[in-house]
C-alpha cells in the first residue's frame, strides 16, 4: 500500500470502530425531534452531530448535550434554508464526506469479518509458538556526565566499593535513589549502546569501561538474566487485532485496486503546486 494510504486506512478504521454500541431499547434513529419550516430533524441527525464533536465534548452528559445539539441543528437548518443550492466547493466537500463515511462503513465490515477469536489465536501461535525464546536482563547502572568520573567509579567498584551506594551518591538518573536498579527488561528495550553492552556481559559482573549514550556515561552491572517467556494472548490481543485489521484492509484495498479501472492521466498534466493555487483562488 502507498505510504500515504496506510495512515488514512488506520484513521478510517478508528472512525468505523468509534461509535458506541446501541442500547437494545434505544428509540429509533428516525424519531423526529423537531421540524424547521417543514424540514425534519431526527434523533439520528443528533447522534451523527454528536459523533462529529471532539472527543472531550462527546463525553459530556446527555442532559448537557441534548438541547445544545438540537439548537445547533435548528440554526444550521435555518441558515441552510436561505441557500437554494450549495456552492461548487461545498458540493465537493459533501462528496468527500460521503466517500469517507462509505469507506469507514466498508472498513467496519472488513474488520468485523477479519478480527475473530480464531484469527487472533492463529496470529498468536504464528508469532510465538515456534519463536526462539529471548532473554530478559536485570541490570543496574550509575549515570554520570563525564567519562572520567565514570571510569573513576569503575575503579572504585573494582576495589570493593558498594555499587548501590555509589549510585545513590553519584547517579544523575532516576534510578539513582534506588541504587541504580533498572529491574527486568527485554531485548531492544534500552537504547542501542546500552543494550549491546548488557548483552555482551556475564551475569554478576560490572563492565570494565563506561558506555556512552545520549543521556551521559553509564557504569553498568548486569545482575542476572532469565529466559523471556512468551506473553499471554490477552497481553498482546490489541496489538494482534490491529495487525489483523490492517492486513485485512490492505488485502481488500489491493483486491479492489486490481479489479478497478483507475486513470490518473489528468493528474499527470498538473504541477503539484496546482493544489495550493486552486485552493487560494477559492479564498
Amino acid at each position: 500500500m502507498h505510504t500515504l494510504t496506510r495512515p488514512i486506512a488506520a484513521a478510517l478504521t478508528a472512525f468505523a470502530l468509534a461509535g458506541p454500541a446501541a442500547a437494545q431499547d434505544a428509540p429509533a434513529l428516525d424519531t423526529v425531534v423537531a421540524t424547521v419550516n417543514g424540514d425534519e430533524i431526527t434523533l439520528g441527525h443528533m447522534v451523527a452531530a454528536r459523533s462529529s464533536l471532539p472527543q472531550q465534548y462527546q463525553q459530556l452528559p446527555d442532559d448537557v448535550l441534548f438541547n445544545a445539539l438540537l439548537d445547533q441543528l435548528v440554526q444550521q437548518t435555518l441558515l441552510s434554508q436561505t441557500e437554494e443550492e450549495l456552492s461548487g466547493m461545498a458540493e465537493m466537500a459533501l462528496e468527500n464526506e460521503r466517500r469517507m463515511l462509505g469507506a469507514a462503513q466498508a472498513i467496519e465490515g472488513i474488520v468485523g469479518e477479519s478480527v475473530t477469536e480464531e484469527a487472533l489465536q492463529a496470529a498468536y501461535e504464528a508469532r510465538y509458538a515456534d519463536a526462539e525464546p529471548g532473554t530478559e536482563y536485570n541490570a543496574s547502572h550509575i549515570l554520570v556526565e563525564t567519562q572520567e568520573l565514570a571510569q573513576q567509579l569503575i575503579e572504585e567498584l573494582e576495589g570493593g566499593a558498594d555499587f548501590a551506594a555509589l549510585a545513590e551518591e553519584h547517579s544523575t538518573g532516576p534510578s539513582g535513589p534506588s541504587g541504580g536498579s533498572l529491574g527486568w527488561f527485554g531485548e531492544g528495550a534500552m537504547v542501542e549502546p546500552f543494550q549491546n553492552a548488557v548483552q555482551e556481559m556475564a551475569p554478576g559482573t560490572v563492565r570494565n569501561e563506561p558506555v556512552q549514550t545520549q543521556f551521559g556515561w553509564h557504569v553498568i552491572r548486569l545482575n542476572e538474566t532469565r529466559p523471556a517467556e512468551a506473553p499471554a494472548l490477552d497481553e498482546v490481543r490489541g496489538e494482534l487485532a490491529e495487525e489483523i485489521r490492517q492486513a485485512a484492509v490492505d488485502d481488500r484495498l489491493q483486491a479492489l485496486r486490481d479489479a478497478a479501472q483507475i486513470d490518473r492521466s489528468g493528474a499527470e498534466s498538473l504541477d503539484p503546486s496546482a493544489l495550493s493555487a486552486a485552493g487560494a483562488a477559492q479564498e
